[in-house]
């Protein structure tokens, strides 16, 4: 079983730390993983996305036109990328900065949204909002479990940034509890 995934959103917001903890995750679970960052041309505000392909078998290729699933942080980001979601896969919305649906039909896609951005400023730091999305993300598709997420933090902020883990894990919880279907 294959699943690929995009993950995508202004700079600045976390899109390749969200990847990389996708993939992290993965690998935790004796998954292959493979995880492609893609930045705009623009610094911090720009575009950034971050494809992310994880399998129970070898990977063929770690290119993804057509993903299962889409995390879109931010307006542009749905509007680029929700049409290329395969019939039967997922959209989590950052419903905080995104309070429009798809132009498209989605009648055979699941839409989900989180306040993510909002829920981290709630629970004290906007950057975790990244951490929020992967909490709604894992709720949705128990494609890892948040035990394994709890861990990948962990070892993604030790050494300097060990004083983010506390606040890291209470946004993954954050966003497990707060995910709702649009």
């Amino acid at each position: 079983m294959e699943n690929s995934f995009i993950v995508a959103g202004f700079g600045g917001q976390g899109i390749m730390q969200l990847g990389r903890m996708m993939a992290l995750c993965g690998m935790l679970e004796g998954w292959e993983v493979t995880c492609i960052p893609a930045y705009g041309a623009e610094m911090r505000g720009g575009t950034a996305n971050c494809t992310v392909v994880i399998s129970q078998a070898e990977i063929g290729s770690p290119v993804v036109y057509y993903p299962n699933g889409l995390i879109a942080m931010n307006k542009p980001s749905l509007d680029k990328f929700a049409s290329r979601v395969k019939e039967g896969g997922v959209i989590l919305i950052n419903t905080s900065l995104v309070n429009t649906q798809p132009s498209f039909s989605t009648a055979n896609i699941k839409l989900m949204g989180i306040d993510a951005t909002k829920l981290a400023e709630k629970i004290g730091q906007k950057k975790t909002a990244n951490m929020v999305a992967l909490g709604a993300f894992i709720a949705h598709t128990r494609l890892f479990s948040l035990d394994t997420a709890v861990t990948a933090v962990k070892q993604a902020f030790e050494g300097p940034k060990q004083s983010l883990i506390d606040i890291n894990i209470q946004a993954l919880k954050q966003g497990a509890a707060g995910l709702k279907a649009l």
